[in-house]
């Protein structure tokens, strides 16, 4: 990102992720058109100057931390997902990661659905990006005859969709984490569907 200075330094990059949990927590709970630079410094214990000196303006910081919070989700499920024998495995690993992650950074949800109103381009890339990377794994897993013949951006969103509301219900509404038998149900719905 050309609005973004990444840091050449161990200091520099400590005082940028302090900026980055502060924006996360603050964005989180009081959302983006109510938290200003000052307030994220005050939180980062820097000064206002400091944040300039990472980020363009406040919009960045929201763009950057987006995109760092997908990359390092997609991370955390490929290392996860990384000796699966099978997509199936391969599914519920990755259910667990996603889930576990977003209870570490509750804030998540928020600042993902907050982005259709802060910068709609970066909030509909968001979804396709990650749709893009699930496409490819399921084509995969359709040459294995391992899923059903169906077309696989429908399936990465509906899969997306599942991720997505069920978070929403246990850690954002609940305020805990998915439990087993949740997981257990998602992967039995997704082996037989709902219908007889």
């Amino acid at each position: 990102m050309n609005d973004v200075n990444i840091p050449k330094t161990a200091r520099g990059q400590e005082t940028m992720d302090r900026i980055c949990r502060a924006s996360e927590e603050l964005f989180s709970q009081n959302g983006y058109y109510n938290t200003s630079i000052t307030d994220i410094a005050q939180k980062a214990e820097v000064a206002p100057g400091t944040v300039y000196i990472y980020f363009k303006d406040k919009v960045s910081i929201f763009r950057y931390l987006l995109e760092d919070l997908s990359y390092n989700l997609r991370k955390e499920i490929a290392i996860a997902t990384k000796n699966c024998k099978n997509r199936y495995e391969e599914e519920r690993i990755g259910f667990r990661v996603f889930f576990d992650f977003a209870r570490k950074h509750i804030g998540l949800y928020k600042i993902i659905w907050e982005a259709q109103f802060v910068d709609e381009k970066l909030f509909k890339e968001y979804y396709d990006n990650f749709a893009s990377r699930y496409v490819k794994r399921i084509e995969d897993a359709q040459k294995n005859n391992e899923m059903v013949d169906i077309n696989p951006m429908t399936l990465a969103y509906c899969l997306m969709g599942i991720t997505n509301f069920v978070g929403l219900k246990w850690i954002i509404f609940n305020d805990e984490p998915v439990p087993d038998e949740v997981i257990d149900d998602i992967m039995r719905f997704m082996k037989s569907g709902i219908f007889k």
